[in-house]
């Protein structure tokens, strides 16, 4: 699975202060770190970038590939940011991201065409967040539907369903996970990503890491291409890179249904069990879920 690195973030105190700086040697340590860490690609979120986001998008972007051969995913409201990036971004460069929204269509599928750049598509459309999976295959299907009279191949389109927070949106998370499954026969030749974190979001941290690796092992089961990720997390790089198929294994036995025998397993079994009964739906959520 393509990893896309997601630590270069705004929301980070480190990096708003970095970008405000224009601290370059913090910036260049950080996408190092992404790298040495194996990441395939990097995202530079900027948010909004309201202020000075052209001058800024080029400077980070530059500043970044000053030290690291990878591609980038450049994430940002801002449309003449994007477009900044994507004039002085070395390679293919990925736009994070245009939604099925019309203004964000005319605004950016435009760049994409004219910077040979890929794009993730956003199943988001003019009524908000789809509901479930078929409301998110009629969104890909308009996306991809506008990326052809565009002209923009089919490979060059990442769909991406929005994956929820488990604490406050458990059913949609199923949503997402049949969405995936049905990617293939929509759309073959893109390809798919998501932002794994999000489906822990505002959940106590120590819970973090488990629910991301957990709901990696299931999305990766029915073929999602990439996800943009915390590089930092060590033991979710080796479930992504096939290392732990101990663990990949026992999750799709409860994918399966399968009855699980939990005295004959370890903590860090177990763990996993009750994590993938959790983002299944087969439990309700509560932040105790691994202490019952």
């Amino acid at each position: 699975m393509l990893l896309i690195g997601e630590n270069l973030n705004v929301i980070s105190k480190k990096t708003a202060n970095a970008l405000k700086q224009k601290d370059a040697s913090t910036i260049k340590e950080m996408a190092l770190a992404q790298a040495d860490a194996g990441m395939d690609m990097i995202d530079i979120n900027l948010g909004p970038a309201r202020k000075d986001g052209p001058e800024l998008m080029e400077w980070v972007v530059k500043t970044v590939q000053d030290v690291v051969d990878l591609p980038l995913s450049l994430d940002t409201t801002n449309i003449d940011a994007i477009e900044a990036g994507l004039k002085v971004h070395r390679g293919k460069a990925l736009i994070n991201s245009i939604s099925a929204r019309p203004e964000r269509i005319e605004a950016l599928m435009p760049l994409a065409k004219r910077y040979d750049a890929g794009f993730i598509g956003l199943m988001l459309g003019t009524d908000g967040i789809p509901r479930d999976a078929n409301e998110r295959g009629f969104l890909a299907a308009q996306i991809m539907a506008e990326a052809a009279n565009y002209g923009i191949p089919e490979e060059d389109i990442w769909l991406d369903p929005i994956v929820l927070p488990i604490n406050s949106q458990q059913m949609q998370v199923q949503g997402c996970t049949e969405f995936v499954m049905m990617l293939t026969e929509l759309a073959p030749n893109s390809k798919s990503t998501c932002g794994l974190s999000n489906v822990s979001n505002g959940c106590p941290a120590h819970l973090r890491g488990i629910l991301n690796r957990t709901y990696l092992v299931m999305i990766k089961r029915y073929g999602m291409y990439s996800a943009i990720v915390d590089a930092f997390d060590a033991e979710l790089r080796e479930i992504a890179r096939g290392n732990r198929p101990d663990i990949e294994s026992l999750i799709f036995r409860v994918m399966d249904g399968e009855s699980i025998d939990m005295s004959a397993l370890s903590r860090e079994e177990a763990d996993y069990v009750k994590t993938a009964k959790i983002l299944l739906g087969h439990t309700l959520y509560s932040d105790s879920w691994l202490e019952l």
